[in-house]
């Protein structure tokens, strides 16, 4: 797989489904000025995936009050993507996600954040964390069968809100409201001195 990470994200120009209206040319550009979280899925109609839309869905509010758009990306049309935003969720269906899915028909998308699966055609479960500026601070792909945790990428986004604001590093296990410290030798024992208990 390819590292995104500290690259301008490869632009795109799709169609997509927001909100049950098809957008004839939905693209990145649209959306400069904000943090984006782009996800990739392997296909509607499946099983892990209808569980992390519903997911992203459910910490929306927050990541919003972020500054950070939520996108999702899957190989089908936009029709299969309508269908299944009409689909219940107690039928396996999205109903209720109110963040855009692009349909990648020609995995073009796939193809430039190096998550084509190609053998089978479809995406790994990559996830794309883009800054304001749109370069890609984050990035992690899993396999078909694993999940992801939307928690984990609220972390990051928090981690990267926090370094913009402060200048300060985050440690390993950061979390929002804990402290962070210089990237400079006596910034790292400080925070070492000031987590001196937990060190073994």
């Amino acid at each position: 797989m390819g590292v995104l990470v500290g690259k301008k994200a490869p632009e795109f120009t799709v169609k997509a489904v927001h909100r049950g209206t098809i957008i004839d040319q939905f693209s990145l550009e649209l959306l400069k000025g904000k943090y984006v979280i782009l996800f990739f899925y392997p296909l509607d109609f499946t099983f892990v995936c209808p569980t992390e839309l519903h997911a992203f869905q459910e910490k929306l509010a927050e990541l919003h009050e972020r500054e950070c758009e939520v996108v999702g990306c899957s190989v089908d049309s936009h029709y299969s993507h309508h269908a299944w935003l009409k689909t219940p969720k107690k039928e396996g269906g999205i109903k209720g996600v109110e963040y855009p899915l692009l349909a990648d028909l020609t995995k073009s998308i796939a193809r430039d954040y190096d998550v084509l699966k190609e053998d089978e055609g479809i995406a790994y479960r990559g996830l794309f964390l883009i800054d304001k500026e749109g370069i890609v601070r984050h990035q992690v792909v899993n396999d078909l069968p694993i999940g992801r945790s939307v928690e984990e990428a609220l972390r990051v986004l928090d981690a990267l809100i926090f370094f913009e604001a402060n200048g300060e590093v985050c440690p390993a296990n950061w979390q929002q409201g804990k402290k962070g410290f210089h990237p400079t030798h006596e910034g790292l024992v400080g925070y070492f001195q000031s987590h001196k208990d937990e060190i073994l």
